[in-house]
């Protein structure tokens, strides 16, 4: 009675029969190392944008991120790769008009959009006013989260000013600014140093100021 137990030698004979058997099998280990060459070639696109008012025209792999176009291909350094899954906000960045991850979302995704980076809201020299307000009440400390900080802020009084309700606006027939909806719009921005009353401080002086 023959046994139904498979041996290693039993193992390797099927191996070799199906190689001869089936050949395109074998050639399959060969064919996939030229694979990814091929398919590199294949993936790169053009992608044009406005970043900071400025047109440029990138060929990038289409699984380039948005941040790592901006960081890699365009060296505006200052939106960080933090945890790089969209949730500590360190990545964020405004595209035409809208807060966004820049970690999430792919380049190509964008073309022909209008993207604003910290390095676009203000100079050393003319601060925007955010940024100032940031400075004067010590918004930040290690500095590392401050740039999607800051264009989490500017974004956030935007989408107050446009009526854009949050998920703790009492009234969505009129959005009000306080302290409530600020912190919630700013919870996906995490600061390591706990700088969270200075930042509330920061966009409510600003908030301020627009109204004045």
């Amino acid at each position: 009675m023959a046994s139904d137990h498979l041996t290693r030698r039993s193992l390797l004979q099927g191996s070799v029969a199906a190689a001869a058997a089936f050949p395109d099998l074998a050639q399959g280990q060969e064919g996939s190392a030229a694979g990814p060459k091929s398919n590199k070639e294949v993936s790169m696109a053009p992608v044009e944008l406005t970043v900071n008012g400025r047109e440029v025209h990138l060929h990038i792999d289409l699984r380039t991120t948005l941040l790592d176009a901006l960081r890699e291909h365009l060296h505006l350094t200052g939106a960080k790769k933090g945890c790089d899954h969209g949730q500590c906000g360190a990545c964020t960045v405004i595209v035409e008009g809208r807060r966004i991850n820049s970690c999430l979302t792919l380049a190509i995704m964008h073309d022909g959009e209008a993207v604003t980076t910290i390095e676009g809201l203000g100079t050393p020299e003319k601060l925007h006013p955010m940024q100032r307000a940031f400075i004067s009440h010590d918004g930040y400390q290690c500095g590392y989260c401050t740039p999607g900080q800051i264009c989490s802020a500017v974004a956030v009084l935007e989408e107050i000013e446009a009526g854009i309700p949050s998920h703790v606006t009492d009234d969505l027939d009129q959005v009000v600014l306080s302290g409530t909806e600020l912190r919630e719009r700013m919870s996906g921005n995490i600061c390591r140093c706990a700088a969270y009353p200075n930042i509330i401080a920061a966009i409510r002086d600003v908030a301020a100021g627009e109204k004045a």
